[in-house]
């Protein structure tokens, strides 16, 4: 097992920073080589086991199509907090690919219904450390306050679940673990 230690200089559980108004960032240290994590970004299968599968066409303009089955990511028998139970899925959200250089930056469209509304947008950057990788996610574009707090506990419970899948470990809570950041989130987008 390539695990990292949770005494690394980045917090893996630490909350998302808002950089400017309608955006957020995570940084998150995970097991290498950057390939591997590259792939679990990438891969559907693989992806499915922490956020969504469904395909991508990794060319810039290509079609990305998150298939989410939240129901999937936690632990068995964990109850659904009533307020999430329409995110338990499935849930599709299309987008399109806006950045493209494997495997250090892949960016895309979030919720783009084709339709010219606006659709906000995700970026990994992947950086090798060593036998790690700093994972830096950033979601831009957020149109409203309560959009930034769903997508930042979204994307904070998710990236707890890939440190868990990329270090081998059994899944962490996940619909508890909304209940718990959102407090957070709520104060920081005034909610």
């Amino acid at each position: 097992m390539n695990s990292v230690s949770m005494k690394q200089v980045i917090d893996n559980d630490a909350y998302g920073k808002i950089l400017e108004s309608g955006a957020v960032r995570f940084e998150r240290i995970l097991p290498g080589p950057i390939e591997r994590v590259w792939d679990y970004i990438t891969v559907p299968e693989k992806r499915a086991t922490w956020l969504a599968g469904g395909e991508m066409e990794l060319r810039v303009g290509g079609r990305v199509t998150l298939e989410f089955h939240n129901a999937t990511l936690a632990p068995k028998g964990e109850p659904v907090p009533d307020w999430l139970k329409p995110y338990a899925g499935p849930l599709t959200n299309p987008g399109r690919i806006t950045q493209l250089a494997p495997p250090y930056l892949l960016g895309f469209t979030w919720g783009d219904a084709g339709d010219g509304s606006p659709a906000s947008e995700v970026v990994f950057e992947l950086k090798a450390q060593g036998k790690s990788v700093m994972l830096a996610l950033t979601h831009r574009r957020l149109t409203s306050n309560t959009e930034g707090l769903m997508v930042s506990c979204g994307w904070h419970v998710h990236t707890g679940v890939l440190v868990a899948v990329l270090n081998g470990e059994p899944k962490p809570p996940y619909w508890s673990k909304f209940d718990q950041v959102q407090a957070h989130y709520k104060a920081q987008f005034a909610v």
